[in-house]
């Protein structure tokens, strides 16, 4: 009991304990909002590398789309355009 009351007579150690409690939980860039702010860093990351990526592949695709044969099937495939009295069917399975 007198070592604790020794350590909280010396001023020193009260002044950094005050300012750890500060700097921990009560500044603006305390640990929870630093903790936050890298999670949110991750995420965005993450969306960065899946839109380089979609990127990629949209580039690739309008490459091909500059052969007519291609733009033909890209046509009829995903965007289900038709020749004339041509009928189409979409079928999903679940």
């Amino acid at each position: 009991m007198k070592r604790i009351l020794r350590f909280l007579k010396n001023k020193y150690i009260i002044t950094i304990f005050i300012f750890l409690i500060y700097g921990l939980f009560l500044d603006d860039t305390d640990v929870f909002s630093v903790v936050h702010n890298l999670n949110k860093q991750n995420q965005i990351n993450t969306q960065n590398q899946n839109m380089t990526r979609q990127l990629k592949e949209t580039k690739k695709t309008l490459g091909l789309l500059t052969n007519i044969n291609y733009l033909e099937t890209y046509a009829r495939s995903k965007k289900f355009f038709k020749q004339e009295n041509e009928d189409i069917f979409v079928i999903n399975y679940k």
